[in-house]
């Protein structure tokens, strides 16, 4: 059933390099409203996590970093973890890069290209493994799934957000305001091509059922609804 239900899906619409910078500005104006709360949610969860970690080798890793304002206001918050995060669009990666930089946290924030399907890391490697917003945009979620299992570490835990409800504490016309012409121009054919071919998020069911095909056996899901529209929190443990 789940096999059927994703290739109905029209999942994996890369961001056009030309939105990356008006993503930033939007993503920038949520630092308060999305970002911070998020960050100390995740920062909750991992004073609960219990893994073998030695204290020079604790790590977070972030799927879908985009402009890194996640991981960024986690290393604020925290400074006994290294911060990893990965986005397919180097331009994103380079807008990280400098954020990290400006915000003094480059030290203890890295920023790199990279593809979920097949993570570049070692086995055992993080505490844990964050992602807001990506995971209805991916091609195999199953896939990914799978390999932040493999990652992660024992007693270790993924923490999903998704869809991420960013855009719930989005000045809009303040941020269409600060796009150049060609930011908007990119952005209007952007959401009109999304119009035709929307990504559709899953059920808290469809959450389930994909959960079941991964090797992940412990999993908590909670559905919120944010000004009309639902969010799905999932929390996976690796035993």
């Amino acid at each position: 059933m789940i096999k059927k239900q994703l290739k109905k899906r029209i999942i994996g619409t890369r961001m056009p390099v030309l939105l990356a910078s008006a993503y930033d500005k939007a993503a920038k104006m949520v630092i308060d409203s999305y970002y911070i709360p998020t960050a100390e949610e995740v920062i909750a969860v991992l004073s609960q996590i219990k893994t073998n970690s030695l204290e020079t080798d604790r790590r977070i890793l972030d799927l879908g970093t985009g402009p890194g304002y996640l991981p960024i206001e986690i290393a604020k918050r925290v400074h006994d973890y290294q911060i990893e995060g990965i986005d397919p669009l180097l331009k994103l990666i380079k807008i990280a890069r400098n954020n990290a930089i400006r915000a003094g946290v480059g030290d203890r924030v890295h920023f790199e290209v990279g593809d979920a399907n097949k993570l570049r890391f070692k086995e055992n490697s993080y505490d844990m493994i964050v992602s807001t917003g990506a995971f209805h945009e991916l091609k195999n979620p199953i896939k990914v799934l799978n390999e932040c299992y493999r990652v992660l570490k024992p007693g270790g835990e993924v923490f999903i957000h998704d869809p991420a409800r960013v855009s719930a504490g989005l000045e809009r016309k303040k941020w269409i305001d600060s796009l150049t012409f060609l930011e908007k121009i990119t952005y209007r054919l952007f959401t009109l091509f999304r119009k035709f071919k929307p990504p559709q998020t899953y059920s808290q069911k469809e959450a389930e059922e994909m959960i079941a095909a991964t090797k992940f056996k412990e999993y908590h899901i909670e559905e919120h609804w944010i000004k009309g529209t639902r969010e799905l929190k999932i929390k996976l443990r690796k035993k």
